[in-house]
């Protein structure tokens, strides 16, 4: 029989074998159903329940650790000058020359500039001469008086004796002889002059001579008459002496004599040598006065510093002051100004005022030099807040380490004081702190493999960690990341799928400590 042969064959089943073939198609549908059921649940397993395995595996969870933190506090601060001044000289004037530029360095003594001082090299000149004549005397007056002037004044003095003795003695008998004799010779004079003018008168009476020479030799018997009594009252002095009065005076001379020359022996007294020192120290100070003026009027540095500012130019006229004023005009108050030991001056908040103490040591940033660190102690504390924005801080002194000075005045510098250490304390990562309704905390990873949120209260955050003052026992590991989408909680997925904005939002507000 073959293939072709065969005819299909109609079933023509009874109502029995209908219902048996109805039953069959329902349990194969249930037999369908089952396996794809069972099938849609091997690929949960498969892909859902091992993703959050994958991703469990993938969380990121730091242990709680005991560490020793550094306190530091932060604060904005400025560049001061320690010692500043503005170089003026002692007194007005014109101003020479200037030797320095603003920016340059000077050491303490240097020269900066030159005033004019023509008008006192004059003055200079006068005071040497007088302190020159003051030694001179005063030199005189310690030697005493020379032997020369006492030999004159013991001549003088030899003289007036001789004068008193003859005073005293009287004339000699020679002198007498001879006023005697003079007196003779007038006598004979007027008895030829006379006889002349008797002849002369008879012959004018005998009408021999004229009127005229008759008077002529009555003359010189009246001038020869005269002569007789001017011998006579000679010859009469000296036969009476000197008189008392006469010698009383020439006493008088003797004694002003010897006075004389025993002032001249005993030199000068110790009141006038005295009187002569006072001269020379008097113009010893004159002199040291002028000197010290014209010294002035070369101006040095007063100490080691940087030249600020230039308020003069040469041929400037600048007062003894200490206002700046502008280098634009005819005339300045200030020549330049000079700053050194610069400070930093950094406004602490009240609330960590307490922490500062010192001679604390500063580590000191300026944006001006963002790759070097510079070191500083601090030096004072205000003794008074100021209050500025409703802001209250005290202003701190650091004295700064700047060899090379690069930090200049006016700059802005963040100063970190080191104010000790936190030992021995839990700290956590601050990305790890998080935010929920509980309150401020972090999740830690339970033996399950899941996450539970714990509060903490924290403490100093330093860097990128924070300190943990009560809430963990120190044992834990606390959750710092995971996958996104993972779920953080352990039964409120809801409420657990948010921490990740909550620990993004804690990890932004930390990061500015």
């Amino acid at each position: 029989m073959t293939l072709d042969s065969l005819q299909p064959t109609t079933f023509k089943p009874s109502g029995k074998g209908l219902m048996n073939h109805k039953l069959t198609k329902w349990l194969m549908g249930l037999l369908i159903l089952s396996s794809l059921t069972g099938g849609g649940y091997l690929v949960y397993r498969q892909t859902v329940i091992s993703s959050a395995q994958e991703a469990r595996s993938k969380m990121q969870t730091v242990p709680v650790q005991r560490e020793t933190l550094p306190i530091t506090i932060s604060a904005n601060g400025i560049i001061e000058a320690k010692q500043s001044t503005n170089v003026s000289p002692k007194s007005s004037g014109r101003l020479k020359s200037l030797l320095v530029d603003e920016g340059d360095s000077v050491k303490a003594g240097q020269i900066l500039a030159y005033m004019d001082d023509s008008n006192l090299q004059g003055q200079l000149i006068q005071a040497r001469g007088s302190l020159a004549a003051a030694q001179a005397n005063l030199q005189k007056a310690i030697a005493g008086n020379r032997p020369q002037d006492i030999a004159q004044a013991q001549a003088q003095l030899e003289e007036a004796q001789a004068n008193l003795q003859k005073g005293i003695v009287g004339n000699r008998p020679q002198d007498i002889a001879q006023a005697q004799a003079r007196l003779k010779s007038a006598q004979a004079t007027l008895a030829k002059a006379e006889d002349d003018f008797q002849r002369n008168q008879q012959l004018y009476n005998a009408g021999a001579i004229s009127l005229q020479t008759v008077n002529q030799k009555r003359a010189d018997r009246d001038s020869a008459q005269a002569a007789v009594n001017e011998a006579q009252q000679a010859l009469a002095l000296q036969k009476a002496g000197s008189r008392t009065e006469d010698i009383e005076q020439l006493k008088a001379v003797v004694e002003q004599r010897q006075q004389a020359l025993a002032l001249l022996k005993a030199g000068n007294r110790q009141e006038d040598i005295d009187s002569a020192r006072a001269q020379v120290v008097q113009q010893q100070g004159s002199l040291k006065t002028i000197q010290t003026q014209i010294q002035d009027m070369v101006i040095r540095a007063p100490f080691s510093g940087i030249v600020t500012s230039k308020y003069s130019d040469p041929g400037d006229f600048v007062t003894p002051t200490t206002s700046g004023s502008s280098v634009s005009g005819s005339t300045s108050s200030s020549i330049l100004s000079l700053a050194s030991n610069y400070q930093v001056v950094a406004n602490v908040a009240e609330t960590d005022i307490s922490k500062i103490k010192v001679g604390q040591p500063v580590t000191i940033t300026a944006d001006a030099y963002p790759d070097k660190t510079f070191q500083g102690k601090v030096a004072q504390v205000a003794a008074q807040a100021t209050v500025t924005s409703n802001v209250t801080s005290l202003k701190v002194r650091v004295d700064l380490t700047d060899p090379e000075t690069l930090l200049l005045p006016s700059m802005n510098v963040d100063a970190k004081f080191n104010a000790g250490n936190l030992n021995n304390v839990l700290v956590v990562p601050t990305v790890a702190i998080a935010r929920e309704e509980n309150g401020t905390g972090v999740r830690v990873l339970t033996e399950t493999g899941r996450t539970r949120f714990v509060p903490i209260q924290t403490g100093l955050t330093v860097g990128n960690k924070t300190q943990v003052r009560s809430g963990l026992q120190g044992n834990e590991k606390v959750l710092v990341s995971a996958p996104r989408g993972f779920n953080r909680g352990s039964n409120r997925g809801g409420r657990s799928g948010g921490m990740g904005g909550g620990y993004g939002g804690m990890g932004g507000r930390r990061g500015g400590f």
